[in-house]
């Protein structure tokens, strides 16, 4: 028996921490419980800070071990990934694992969960290396090597003055290649781009884009250094963004996980639909008003779907690129006006576009240049409002500090059925005259 646990360990333990995750995930309980057994929780600590789960998961994989093992594993976790778990369970058990962790863990971690989520203090480390500005590079090398294990990622130091307020920054490349004499204030670069501890995530993720930093500082508003984002952080920032932005687009509460359970799915998706289902309502209400129109040129409920279809597509269309160029921070570049500007001509030449091939078809098809007018114009109208309401509306709660992607694609559609129906059967009112000749 003991043989077979050596032999699974040895084999075990040279896979990378996501595959042993991999395989953890795929056990059953029984399966779990043995390797709880089978590994320490250092070793347990590695395997964990790789796997993906959510607020159930966690619970139930900590409920199996003990209360001290938990405990235990979680104090040899890098503090910011500790607390992604800890976030995800209950106060009460958030509050029995940290009497149980060694008193200094415990702070590091406490103070880590008071951030508000979402924010660069909750997603920061506080495992980094920091220099004095007044010591050799000879030294500085002598700390690194000392604290190199117990720090999240070495490529980058940080030097701070008496009050730890940083001051400056050094790659490891800077210190391998100086002189041992120099000291470290002469090697430092003191122009150090930071994160605040409040600043969002998402702007701490382009910001470390578009300086294409593996880690970034995170001060406090006296400037003191309280810890640093890792790439790898930044990586899952990204893709919960990503994740978030998707769901309020496609109108869904939330897309994180699968949703095994019917009902579950249901509940996440029935709030959007009902409001849809009344904004339908509404847009149907709209159509029985210009029932009298309806009577005397049956021909105009044909072209309804057409001109409701692509009114939606114009819109989500331009809802897309407005997302994404507010999630790029690109439009901050932008002035409003030359925002409109642009929207408004794509509106008239798409719309200029699809206008003239309309009317040339309806005149083909139903022998009536009147008819042909009326759907073109139609659509002229309905393209440009609708590529100027796809843009503006995520831009307009943008600036009102409203997530713009609740602007979904669902709710812009249904907002540009109505504008396209009253475009459509105000000009069909205008036109009327001809039509019935």
């Amino acid at each position: 028996m003991r043989e077979d646990i050596d032999v699974f360990r040895e084999e075990f333990l040279e896979l990378h921490p996501y595959d042993q995750a991999a395989i953890f995930s795929s056990l059953d309980e029984e399966g779990r419980k043995k390797m709880y057994y089978f590994l320490s929780p250092d070793e347990m600590a590695d395997l964990f800070e790789n796997l993906e789960g959510e607020e159930e998961e966690y619970q139930d994989v900590l409920s199996e071990m003990s209360p001290d093992y938990a405990a235990e594993m979680l104090s040899n976790m890098y503090a910011d990934d500790a607390v992604d778990v800890l976030n995800e369970l209950d106060k009460d058990q958030v509050a029995s694992y940290l009497t149980i962790m060694d008193k200094e863990t415990a702070e590091e971690i406490k103070d880590l969960l008071h951030y508000e989520e979402y924010t660069a203090g909750s997603i920061m480390t506080t495992e980094y290396i920091a220099l004095a500005a007044n010591q050799t590079v000879r030294s500085a090398m002598y700390i690194l090597k000392k604290e190199a294990p117990r720090a999240e990622t070495i490529y980058y130091v940080y030097v701070i003055d008496e009050d730890k307020r940083l001051v400056g920054v050094m790659s490891l490349r800077d210190l391998i290649v100086s002189e041992d004499d120099s000291m470290v204030s002469e090697v430092m670069n003191d122009r150090v781009v930071y994160a605040m501890a409040g600043e969002d995530q998402e702007e701490v993720a382009r910001k470390m884009r578009d300086y294409n930093f593996l880690a970034i500082p995170v001060v406090d508003f006296q400037h003191h250094l309280l810890g640093i984002i890792t790439v790898d952080d930044i990586i899952d920032v990204m893709e919960e963004e990503a994740s978030d932005d998707y769901s309020k687009l496609a109108g869904i509460a939330d897309l994180d996980g699968i949703d095994r359970n019917p009902i579950a799915a249901a509940r996440k998706r029935l709030p959007w639909l009902v409001i849809l289902l009344f904004l339908g309502m509404f847009t149907a209400s709209l159509i029985g008003k210009f029932e009298d129109t309806l009577n005397k040129v049956a021909i105009l409920a044909v072209f309804i779907p057409l001109i409701a279809g692509m009114a939606g597509n114009t819109g989500t269309q331009a809802l897309a690129v407005a997302v994404r160029g507010i999630a790029t921070g690109d439009f901050e570049k932008e002035s409003k006006r030359s925002i409109i500007i642009r929207e408004a001509g794509t509106g008239f030449i798409t719309g200029l576009t699809c206008g003239v091939l309309v009317t040339l078809i309806v005149y083909f098809w139903q022998g009536d240049i009147f008819l042909g007018a009326l759907v073109g114009i139609s659509i002229f109208c309905t393209l440009i409002v609708a590529t100027l309401a796809g843009s503006l509306v995520p831009l307009f709660m943008h600036r009102m500090n409203i997530d713009p992607a609740v602007a979904s694609g669902p709710f812009i559609t249904t907002i540009n059925d109505i504008i396209s129906i009253l475009i459509y059967f105000g000009i069909a009112s205008a036109f009327m005259g001809y039509l019935t000749k």
